[in-house]
């Protein structure tokens, strides 16, 4: 088995270093070969310069296809992939197209998963492992009231005057600021046409709890069929969102106000522009430290009582072995490598597994890779 890594930006390299390592069978995809070089010269010199034809050409049934370039790759990619019988893996968010693929891939036997990175990613594992842990707990009731939150965020180890600092573009968030939002509050579906519209406090349960910033983002709502959340069971609150520091809304105000009034071809040309601004202000210094926080937590009530609490919790900062956010999105992309060619993954399209043996492993890489990683039982 061959894998083929394409990319090699700043959120790949650990990963893609730790299958190098491990002597894995490795060929690396890039379209600046010295950027690869400077990456990984040091491990292989099985660098090519990314071309999709050449990459076709080049897949024999079985290997493996890592996609760490843009969104718009992942799709094409994972459709050669299906045509020669090859796996495929990225760390992004399963589009409605990915999704499309799902009878191909199995009729071909091939794997094309997604969503193993940090968020989406590390937060599935722990959402899975909440919601088995609960139904296996003996206080699981339908007539119990359920409340489910995740929230993540990469944030500056130091904070800064602007409560945020980019480790890649900000055209992304950027443009995920102008998205509306999906999610369960009081009973009641919440949508909301602009994040900060939505944002509420939240007191993460860190050996210190601190408190943040935070608000829901994207569609939450399909992923309690996910989670193995029970249609019959009553959710009282349900969200996937985004943590950021205290103080960031107001830091950000002009941003906001700038970018409700951007429209069409002109206003896409000015989103670019911004983003071009805020990287060359907020990017991170050279060896300056990052900070993930990830929180997902699951209460089941009776009677006004709660009868099962935990949280999952990860605090990773930047340290000698690069960015925290590098770690936690490209080592369990290499974990997804792993288990493909471990055949514990099947064929069709997939997120991060719910299989409670992998997720122990991944958990187990991830409590290395963090800082502090810790299930906290409210109740206990």
């Amino acid at each position: 088995m061959t894998i083929h890594w394409c990319g090699t930006g700043l959120s790949a390299i650990p990963g893609l270093r730790r299958l190098l390592e491990a002597g894995a069978d490795v060929t690396v995809w890039n379209r600046t070969l010295q950027k690869a070089r400077d990456a990984v010269g040091d491990l292989t010199d099985r660098i090519r310069a990314f071309n999709a034809e050449t990459l076709a050409g080049q897949l024999q049934p079985g290997d493996v296809v890592v996609s760490m370039l843009p969104g718009e790759w992942h799709v094409p990619l994972a459709e050669t992939c299906i045509g020669k019988g090859a796996h495929f893996v990225s760390s992004s968010y399963i589009s409605p197209q990915m999704a499309a693929l799902d009878e191909k891939a199995r009729k071909a036997g091939v794997a094309l998963v997604n969503e193993v990175g940090l968020d989406p990613g590390i937060d599935h594992l722990m959402a899975h492992w909440l919601v088995a842990d609960y139904r296996a707990s003996g206080t699981c009731e339908k007539g119990n009231v359920h409340s489910f939150i995740s929230y993540c965020g990469g944030v500056p180890r130091h904070p800064n005057a602007f409560r945020y600092k980019f480790s890649w573009s900000p055209l992304g968030v950027l443009r995920a600021l102008r998205s509306p939002s999906r999610s369960i509050r009081a009973f009641s579906e919440l949508v909301v046409a602009r994040p900060w519209e939505a944002i509420s406090s939240y007191t993460a349960p860190l050996p210190t709890p601190e408190s943040f910033e935070v608000y829901p983002n994207r569609d939450s709502l399909p992923f309690m069929a996910l989670y193995n959340f029970d249609p019959a069971w009553r959710v009282k609150e349900f969200v996937r969102g985004t943590l950021r520091l205290n103080g960031w809304a107001e830091a950000w105000a002009d941003i906001f106000a700038e970018i409700e009034t951007l429209k069409g071809e002109a206003g896409e040309a000015r989103l670019r522009e911004l983003s071009d601004e805020l990287w060359a202000r907020y990017a991170y210094e050279e060896g300056e430290p990052d900070r993930v926080v990830l929180c997902v937590s699951l209460k089941a009530e009776k009677d006004g009582l709660p009868v099962y609490h935990k949280s999952y919790v990860l605090d990773a900062w930047g340290d000698l072995r690069g960015s925290a956010m590098a770690r936690l999105v490209s080592v369990p992309v290499s974990m997804a490598v792993e288990a493909i060619g471990a055949r514990e993954i099947p064929a069709g399209v997939s997120s991060a597994p719910h299989d409670g043996r992998l997720i122990d492993r991944w958990m187990k890489e991830m409590d290395r890779q963090a800082q502090h990683l810790q299930i906290v039982d409210h109740l206990g």
